[in-house]
């Protein structure tokens, strides 16, 4: 799988069928990369078809049949460290479980140990550092991202911010995030900066950049190298899934990891 294309779907070079999207970042060569689309799997309506989440409704042999094709298509190096997603700030140390530790980010610096995410709609962030050494994989919905998940996996990188290249995967887009005054007052009291990062709505509403709230989360970081951020996943309804849109619906999977 080549590193360096820009952001666009594409099928793996397996020609086995999923359609996945690849970072466009300057990521050392042995730092692997992937975003799922929806297409490609196993799943039927309401989860057509490439659903990788276990916890949404759709049948265990669907999920596990679409979770070994993805390991064969992209040539993993293992299956990877599945998370209990909460909404809050956990990052835990990516390794084989017999069960998904709850946590809504992971890091790795063990060759062959992937990192991932699962997201419809909120705003996968992937990490990694300029030498290779460590990677990580945050689930960054609203909630996680006014909460800290950002700092919190920079923290466990235990690596300076100016060293880090991150890449932000699809999410719901700022013409499509609309959120009440209540979300807005959270980020603003935490950094005025982040009022230009919504914009007026109807009824005392506002449109939400989630992809700008976290550029600025990761510029007081320091983390300056940071790619992606073009897609919406609200309005792409053919690539992706979104539980905004949809509220039954699948999941696409985040990966990163350090190539054997």
């Amino acid at each position: 799988m080549a590193k360096h294309h820009s952001d666009s779907s594409r099928n793996d070079p397996a020609d086995c069928g999923i359609e996945v999207i690849l970072p466009d970042w300057p990521a050392p060569p042995h730092i692997r990369a992937v975003t799922t689309t929806r297409r490609g799997g196993h799943s039927r309506t309401p989860y057509a078809t490439l659903n990788l989440a276990d916890h949404v409704g759709d049948r265990p042999e669907r999920v596990a049949a679409n979770r070994a094709r993805l390991r064969q298509c992209l040539a993993l190096p293992g299956e990877p460290a599945w998370l209990c997603q909460v909404h809050k700030t956990g990052v835990v140390e990516a390794r084989g479980r017999r069960a998904a530790p709850e946590g809504d980010g992971s890091v790795a610096q063990d060759p062959g140990v992937v990192c991932a995410v699962l997201t419809a709609d909120c705003l996968p962030v992937l990490l990694c550092d300029r030498a290779g050494r460590r990677v990580a994989a945050l689930h960054a919905g609203w909630r996680g991202l006014s909460a800290g998940i950002i700092e919190a996996g920079v923290r466990a990188l235990e690596i300076p911010g100016e060293d880090l290249l991150a890449w932000l995967g699809p999410a719901i887009g700022p013409n499509a995030f609309e959120v009440g005054p209540e979300v807005r007052q959270v980020f603003v009291a935490d950094d005025a900066r982040a009022a230009h990062s919504f914009q007026p709505s109807h009824g005392g509403r506002w449109m939400a950049d989630i992809y700008q709230l976290a550029r600025l989360r990761l510029s007081r970081l320091g983390v300056s190298a940071v790619y992606g951020g073009n897609y919406c996943t609200y309005t792409d309804a053919v690539r992706f899934y979104s539980y905004r849109s949809e509220r039954t619906t699948g999941r696409m999977a985040n990966l990163v990891w350090i190539d054997t």
